[in-house]
């Protein structure tokens, strides 16, 4: 067998095996560490009889094209979501990423890059299986002795010796994935078991309905996720000089209606997408930093404070322009009525994804549940969307007058280059994710300027920090959150939090998001009255005729 087939053969498992899971890790030096996979094969090819080799090469190139195919999906998660790909929790996400994709660089490039995709792991597999079965024919069968037996087997132990003194970089490992993986799913039962165990322990069940929230009796409250609002679009000074203005005019325009504001730092439980687990995380009070939690959660009737709300005298309103599908889940949380996608009248273009406008998501809301003269205050938890990927284009305000049934928004959504010219330069996206926020802010910052009032109680809060694109490498997970409301609404809810009376929450110490629904239940319960002690009977002997508290003075 000629020694350079044996060479290249060795080259394209190394190349493989070696492949990490991430884009960052993607340098010469990962693919120049040997790793424990290589040794692995040739020692199993070693002890095979001639007769199972052709078996086994298919087998392990199928491993091999397998453990591709898991290192791609992991740097996709890792660069759209900030984590590994699941298996298992993470199928459901393939539509939705498939359409944001198509929507981000257009159907034809998606095409191209879903079939490069597939080139790539049946190129995998057929190089891993025309390089085994190379090997398998050059190594001697296990009942022959002598040196070559002996010369391959040191060589193994060679690259055994080589994988221990420079392992492969974290995530290049095939069987370190595989371990990770089940080791994720042997801690998934027991994490499930533990979110069982908090959330049967809830320290308001038993608090009165009339009781529950009296602080805010009559004021409607909007709990409204701002998407992809992060702090690095506060922080980051690629940001601040779209971001920041708008965050100003925000501040002005809360200040302008005698309404205060208060500012601080929500660590959500994701980047970059999955949305619903900030949502179930807030609303709940539970940390739903999973697939696997937010399944769990929603198979039943967890608490919320849509239902804590709902029994205090509230009608609980969701407002989601982004739900297209049927939602069933969103009934579990114990909303009096869900606003869908087609809910809200639009009769404009989309916006790519984004099927509104904010504006017009706020006047149609306004509209469908607030302007009624004679009803019961409003909870709401509603998402705005506009910032959400793929940025492009951005909707202008127009006055809330001409705002109508959308159609005035259709010109706007053609405007400017389609997603599939702007995503082709990072900076290019960076620079529309600033624009898309800012736009969010802007519209919000109208929104109190036309609507706020002393009995309403906005709390504005991201969804989650967007993807890591746009935050570079180790972005924190927080998120900022305002609460915008009377001066007196507006400390009692940032209470022991010292959250800041400005829109840049600034240093404020973040809080996770399942902490705010006993923050917000606890500034607007008061304690119980304590019952009266009861009256001894010496005591009302005292105001029987002749006693001391009977007697007449003079």
């Amino acid at each position: 067998m000629p020694g350079t087939a044996i060479l290249v053969s060795l080259g394209v498992l190394q190349l493989l095996s070696a492949l990490p899971n991430r884009v960052d890790a993607l340098t010469p030096d990962a693919f120049l560490r040997v790793p424990y996979e290589l040794p692995a094969i040739l020692l199993i090819l070693l002890v095979s009889p001639p007769r199972w080799r052709p078996l086994t090469c298919r087998l392990l190139a199928a491993a091999t094209g397998a453990a591709v195919a898991l290192k791609l999906a992991d740097m996709a998660a890792h660069a759209a979501l900030g984590r590994p790909f699941d298996p298992v929790l993470d199928l459901h996400l393939a539509a939705a990423g498939w359409d944001l994709l198509v929507g981000a660089i257009g159907m034809g490039r998606a095409l191209l890059a879903a079939a490069a995709v597939a080139a790539v792991l049946a190129g995998a597999v057929a190089a891993t299986h025309r390089a085994l079965g190379v090997l398998a024919r050059a190594l001697p069968a296990p009942s022959a002795g002598g040196s070559h037996r002996v010369a391959w087997a040191g060589a193994a132990a060679l690259l055994l010796a080589g994988a221990a003194l420079r392992p492969p970089v974290d995530g290049a490992s095939a069987g370190g994935l595989v371990y990770d993986r089940t080791g994720g799913a042997i801690a998934g039962l027991a994490d499930l078991r533990s979110l069982r165990d908090e959330a049967v322990s809830d320290a308001f069940a038993d608090v009165a309905d009339g009781r529950l929230l009296s602080g805010l009796a009559g004021r409607d409250v909007l709990l409204v996720f701002v998407e992809s609002y992060g702090r690095s679009a506060i922080e980051d000074p690629r940001y601040t000089a779209t971001v920041g203005p708008a965050l100003d005019a925000f501040e002005t325009a809360v200040a302008a209606r005698g309404l205060a504001i208060r500012s601080g730092w929500l660590t959500a439980p994701m980047v970059g997408g999955q949305s619903w687990l900030a949502h179930g995380s807030v609303l709940s009070g539970l940390w739903i930093d999973s697939q696997q939690r937010y399944d769990s959660l929603v198979a039943g009737e967890p608490r919320s404070l849509v239902r804590d709300f709902g029994r205090a005298g509230w009608r609980t309103v969701a407002a989601m322009p982004a739900i297209t599908a049927p939602w069933p889940e969103g009934s579990r949380f114990g909303f009096d009525r869900i606003y869908v996608a087609d809910d809200f009248g639009y009769r404009g273009a989309p916006f790519n994804w984004v099927t509104m406008p904010d504006q017009f998501t706020l006047a149609a809301f306004d509209r469908l549940e607030l302007a009624a003269a004679d009803r019961p205050p409003v909870m709401a938890t509603m998402a705005l969307i506009s910032s959400h990927a793929p940025w492009t284009p951005v909707a202008p305000l127009l006055d809330w007058a001409s705002v109508g049934d959308g159609t005035v928004f259709t010109p706007h959504a053609a405007v400017g280059d389609p997603p599939e010219v702007v995503w082709r330069d990072p900076e290019r996206v960076r620079h529309q994710y600033a624009l898309a926020v800012a736009y969010s802010l802007r519209t919000l910052a109208a929104y109190v300027e036309a609507y706020g009032r002393d009995e309403m109680v906005l709390i504005l809060l991201g969804d989650h920090q967007p993807a890591p694109l746009i935050t570079g490498a180790g972005a924190s997970r927080d998120v900022p959150v305002h609460i915008v409301a009377a001066a007196s609404v507006a400390e009692a809810a940032a209470g022991p939090w010292d959250w800041v009376p400005a829109a840049r929450p600034g240093d404020v110490r973040p809080r996770r998001m399942d902490a705010f629904r006993e923050r917000l239940l606890r500034a607007f319960t008061p304690p119980a009255t304590p019952p009266a002690a009861p009256i001894r009977p010496e005591t009302l002997s005292q105001f029987a005729p002749g006693g001391r508290h009977n007697t007449v003075r003079n």
